[in-house]
């Protein structure tokens, strides 16, 4: 729900420590100048305006959440400046999800359609993969939230896994190798469909991860608290946290 949640007064929605004020969760994936971002969540010109984000190259969508695809629309600066339609990568149930979701987008009226943003799908058939953007080798693979299909993505030595809570056990086959982990941890307390961070921690080490940062972070989690009670290796996300990988 983005923290502060509205009308909460906890102590962390009333904090102000600015790494518990919390835009809902994505990531911008930079590699040989080409911006890649993944998801488009309700905040997205807040975070495009926030962090200096300017253009996109291409968007992966994790699944079709409200949380990560809310922002679609907003993506519509970036197609005004000219530029043809972006290489958008999804399963094929997300793709027919958003369509209903977004049926004005993806069937524009002759009166809009040059005022949406346009996108060239890309439909992700397997449930695990790879992607060849513009020479950029992607990795990406499936797992399960609540019965809905999500896609994790890996870069190199850096894995984006969101929303995850059931999972086969070739994941970690899939992210062997892996050195900087980001994965959802919801709360403490269980969660039908999120990791607790718990579960989270325990899914990182099985990884073998040498970082592992967390997001989707809900407000029952003080930052600093929370992070004072993790191993070393693993730590709190935070909107605006910037990281290096290899490819």
């Amino acid at each position: 729900m983005g923290i502060p949640v509205i009308g909460c007064s906890c102590d962390v929605c009333c904090s102000d420590n600015a790494r518990n004020q919390r835009m809902r969760s994505g990531c911008l994936v930079s590699v040989n100048s080409k911006k890649i971002l993944i998801d488009a969540g309700p905040e997205l010109r807040q975070q495009a305006l926030a962090f200096g984000i300017d253009s996109i190259d291409a968007l992966f969508i994790t699944h079709a959440h409200q949380d990560h695809v809310a922002g679609l629309d907003d993506l519509r600066p970036f197609f005004f400046r000219g530029r043809g339609p972006v290489p958008c990568y999804l399963l094929r149930e997300t793709y027919e999800d958003l369509a209903v979701r977004f049926g004005y987008i993806f069937k524009p009226g002759k009166e809009t359609g040059t005022l949406l943003p346009k996108f060239s799908f890309e439909i992700l058939e397997e449930d695990r993969g790879r992607i060849d953007f513009e020479g950029i080798k992607i990795k990406y693979l499936t797992f399960s939230q609540a019965g809905m299909k999500v896609n994790g993505y890996r870069f190199g030595d850096l894995a984006y896994i969101s929303d995850i809570k059931e999972y086969p056990d070739s994941i970690f086959d899939d992210l062997a190798g892996v050195k900087t982990l980001i994965v959802s941890a919801l709360r403490k307390e269980p969660n039908p469909i999120h990791f607790t961070v718990d579960e989270a921690v325990a899914f990182a080490e099985k990884t073998e991860a040498e970082k592992t940062w967390l997001t989707h972070i809900a407000h029952e989690l003080d930052h600093d608290k929370t992070n004072a009670s993790l191993p070393e290796n693993i730590r709190m996300a935070y909107d605006g946290l910037e990281l290096n990988f290899t490819m």
